[in-house]
């Protein structure tokens, strides 16, 4: 098996659900801009749960790209010394998709994912938490941007996609009516609209 690397572009994705890799084989690092001097207390909480699995680096200097050439060097030092390596950028931006291609034909395995919902090894049906669960499906909906489900049907089956279809049907049910209760859908007759939490970039 590969040894899984996860390099959080913060400046472009704040992810909600780190909790989720807590017991899991993933080593994180979490790339913070020059300027975002805090973190939420949640986040830190999970970077904390999983021990000498995470660790932070705060970039030097600002300018287009800053962190993006940070992360790209740090990719290239840990694929000189683990041959076994198999990286997961956390972000939106495209800008890093050249970079993978180009990994690539050098048989350095990388995936650029729009949060860690997406990552093909963490199975989420793993995640029990009502908390965790409904994290990783507002990180889902985020990252869809206006590619959202527009009903409640859709909604059910796209968390049904998200969990591998292992969860029963009265557990999509309970998880939907968790993001009605909590204004996150919104319900008007049929359609469904969106008020998802504001993400602070620190």
């Amino acid at each position: 098996m590969k040894n899984n690397y996860i390099l959080i572009d913060f400046e472009n994705v704040q992810p909600k659900n780190l909790g989720i890799l807590k017991g899991r084989d993933f080593k994180v690092i979490l790339f913070v801009g020059a300027h975002q001097n805090k973190v939420s207390f949640e986040l830190a909480s999970a970077m904390q749960s999983l021990g000498d699995n995470a660790e932070y680096i705060k970039i030097e200097g600002n300018g287009p790209n800053a962190l993006d050439f940070h992360i790209a060097f740090y990719i290239g030092q840990i694929a000189a010394t683990d041959k076994n390596c198999f990286f997961h950028i956390i972000s939106k931006d495209k800008g890093f998709d050249p970079l993978i291609r180009h990994l690539a034909t050098k048989k350095i395995f990388a995936l650029r994912e729009k949060s860690i919902a997406e990552i093909p090894l963490l199975n989420l049906t793993n995640v029990k938490s009502t908390r965790d669960r409904v994290a990783a499906i507002i990180e889902h909906l985020r990252s869809r941007g206006n590619a959202k489900p527009r009903t409640i049907k859709t909604l059910s089956n796209t968390i049904n996609s998200l969990f591998a279809k292992k969860l029963k049907e009265q557990e999509i049910t309970d998880l939907v009516e968790e993001l009605l209760s909590n204004n996150i859908v919104i319900q008007n007759e049929k359609r469904i609209t969106y008020q998802l939490p504001i993400v602070e970039a620190g």
